[in-house]
């Protein structure tokens, strides 16, 4: 039975409204050239530095149709955990008050601590488990994880996952 082109139009645009988006991290290093650069234009225009799209395609070195190729496509990390639950893991040095130090970074960034989880600190040092709420957060995610990163006694940080 042959099928017309409508028909089959019609079938790939109802299977489309049932894919799944899939988001993957990526390090930097490995993303093609005209992906950072559109990054960066993205980044440019949102502070201000330039007043046009053409003025920021063309201080970074990109073709304006790279850029409208990939500026929906692409964005840093943080701007993908915005009102998220984020859930870090931490190791922690067995030393009064890391932890503390490390909660009330987050508090004053208005991080909304959801959980906690600390095990019994072995060789000196302590697995640490936070969720974060990011909702109502003041700085962006990558600028948290950075301060927490320069406590004395952080030793690690990663991000497990977002919800």
């Amino acid at each position: 039975m042959k099928r017309s082109k409508h028909a089959d139009a019609n079938a790939v645009s109802a299977n489309a409204k049932y894919e799944k988006t899939a988001f993957y991290l990526v390090k930097e290093d490995i993303l093609p050239e005209a992906i950072k650069k559109t990054i960066k234009v993205k980044e440019i225009l949102k502070r201000g530095e330039v007043r046009t799209i053409n003025e920021a395609v063309e201080r970074m070195g990109l073709s304006r149709s790279a850029y409208y190729k990939y500026k929906d496509f692409v964005f840093p990390f943080y701007e993908a955990s915005k009102d998220k639950i984020i859930t870090l893991s931490l190791l922690l040095e067995h030393k009064p008050g890391v932890l503390s130090r490390v909660l009330n970074s987050i508090a004053a960034d208005s991080g909304s601590i959801m959980t906690i989880n600390q095990g019994i600190p072995l060789q000196g040092v302590a697995n640490t488990t936070i969720s974060i709420e990011t909702k109502n957060m003041t700085v962006d995610l990558e600028a948290l994880l950075d301060k927490l990163r320069m406590i004395d006694g952080v030793k690690r940080l990663e991000v497990l996952g977002q919800v």
